[in-house]
């Protein structure tokens, strides 16, 4: 396939369409299925078909309300996790045109279209035509991974078995280490073992994970300890699990306040405290690219991880069951 546009190729798919269907959160846990503008891409721009996008804990707050939040919220925000067939380029977009199968960094797709900027587009290959591809949190499990320095014969705690903990399960498996899960369903810890971690353990009681973490690592505990949670207890919990000198690695997202932790531990044991976040949206990018290889590769294999799937029309019992994450749920996709 070309990768530039030549003289014959249009900027702007064919389409007489000026409206398109969105989502709009209105009010807390109240939205509408409204008809909207569809966006048109600026220079150095794409504008999107959207075939699905994935549903994120960090949309959440965005649903059930929060006193920062106002109300209503643009119209397919805070959708930022889609993928689908480039339809328009903007000026001067060269690296992609009209047909190209891609995931993308854009803000508001929770809606038939979307628009990304060129250079926060990632092309999917041939080998995953007709598979979801929910490139933006697919690209925060490699570049978590990447940032924890996982390797053969260490053994990994992984706290929180959701999509993303579930991810780093596959990948942590794959580097050649010994992996714990700790969760709080039974339902996270059975899919946590069927991506190959050695030993789950239930997130009940504080004291008791200490115990058998420290009984299945021989007093030593583990050099890498990846929270997943986005919670303080769990966070506590984690630089409990940590060797002398290992690294403490916070994946889950902390949204909703300050933390209160244990620093004398962390220091005491000489701890390394990595954010694993990117905020640079080109490192989500590589991830994202990092991402396609370790599908194609079937190092990872999200598929089974796609518990939940909804339409447009029924985004609101898919925000429901993302707030209430029902026995069997790990991660729901809405598709168009």
């Amino acid at each position: 396939m070309q990768d530039t546009l030549t003289i014959d190729q249009k900027t702007v798919a064919d389409t007489q369409a000026t409206t398109m269907k969105a989502a709009v959160i209105t009010a807390p846990k109240t939205v509408e299925i409204q008809e909207v503008s569809m966006p048109q891409p600026a220079a150095g721009q794409v504008r999107l078909r959207l075939e699905g996008c994935g549903l994120c804990a960090s949309n959440i707050p965005v649903w059930e309300g929060r006193v920062w939040f106002s109300y209503p919220i643009a119209a397919g925000n805070p959708g930022h996790e889609g993928w689908g067939v480039v339809d328009a380029v903007g000026e001067g977009v060269t690296n992609m045109q009209p047909g190209d199968r891609v995931a993308a960094l854009s803000y508001n797709a929770y809606a038939a279209y979307d628009i990304a900027d060129a250079d926060k587009v990632v092309k999917l290959p041939d080998s995953l035509a007709g598979k979801p591809f929910p490139g933006e949190p697919l690209g925060c499990a490699m570049n978590i991974f990447k940032r924890s320095d996982i390797s053969e014969g260490q053994t990994v705690a992984i706290l929180g078995i959701g999509f993303l903990g579930a991810l780093l399960v596959q990948l942590a498996k794959h580097a050649g280490a010994k992996v714990i899960a700790v969760s709080q369903r039974d339902f996270s810890l059975e899919m946590a073992k069927a991506c190959g971690a050695d030993e789950i353990i239930p997130m009940d009681d504080h004291y008791k994970i200490i115990e058998k973490v420290k009984e299945l690592t021989n007093g030593n505990f583990c050099e890498r300890v990846l929270e997943c949670t986005g919670k303080e207890w769990p966070l506590n919990l984690a630089g409990e699990l940590c060797a002398e000198r290992g690294k403490l690695i916070i994946a889950g997202f902390h949204q909703d306040g300050i933390r209160q932790v244990n620093v004398q531990l962390w220091n005491w044991r000489g701890l390394d405290v990595i954010n694993a976040h990117e905020r640079d949206p080109q490192e989500y990018i590589k991830g994202i690219k990092a991402a396609v290889e370790a599908v194609e590769a079937g190092v990872i294999k999200p598929e089974k991880l796609y518990t939940h799937t909804y339409t447009l029309d029924n985004i609101a019992e898919a925000f429901e069951t993302l707030a209430s994450r029902p026995d069997g749920f790990v991660k729901a996709l809405i598709t168009y």
